[in-house]
């Protein structure tokens, strides 16, 4: 009864954090992506519940990346004038990022953290594995933390990062994690 109350409790503080956002990270870099609320972003939030999607994305017409959905998402197209940090459903099965300027039909999917400069070079080169997940994801360098005192950076094994937002250690399910730079067993 205890531990699935405590279960209960962490999901409900991770869903909180997540709610909203996705993470996007391309490049070596991770960013946080704003959620519109519409079928598509639920469905699509859904699907990243499973676990995060990598999709190869390429540059169109110097001012947009994109790549196609393994699975289209529903439409609700309105005339757009997008800007820099706009990512965009295209047609149902196509997902745009924008570091430049367009105006056509598009279903809204969210805004990406950063400015103008910040957003081009995270989408530089001509073509790119995009990762998106309901989790920040992490590289080897972003695990070499200092080693002492209270937990200030826990991963699980896929890289996704865990906000215990003031909950103790104990209060993580049974496992293996990355905590600040160490992999420990979690009983």
């Amino acid at each position: 009864m205890r531990i699935t109350l405590l279960l209960t409790l962490l999901l409900s503080v991770m869903m909180t954090d997540a709610q909203n956002t996705v993470y996007v990270t391309a490049n070596g870099q991770t960013k946080a992506l704003t959620l519109a609320d519409n079928a598509a972003t639920r469905q699509w939030e859904e699907r990243l519940a499973a676990g995060p999607m990598t999709i190869q994305m390429h540059d169109y017409g110097g001012f947009e990346k994109v790549g196609s959905l393994p699975q289209a998402l529903p439409r609700e197209d309105k005339q757009t004038n997008t800007v820099c940090g706009d990512v965009m459903l295209y047609q149902g099965n196509n997902i745009v990022i924008f570091y430049g300027e367009n105006a056509w039909a598009y279903t809204p999917l969210g805004k990406l953290e950063g400015t103008a400069a910040e957003i081009k070079d995270f989408l530089s080169g001509n073509s790119l594995n995009v990762t998106f997940s309901l989790g920040s994801v992490t590289t080897n360098e972003d695990l070499k933390k200092p080693r002492t005192g209270q937990p200030s950076e826990i991963y699980d094994l896929q890289g996704h990062r865990i906000h215990l937002k003031g909950a103790p250690l104990s209060s993580l399910p049974s496992g293996i994690y990355i905590i600040n730079g160490e992999k420990r067993l979690v009983k």
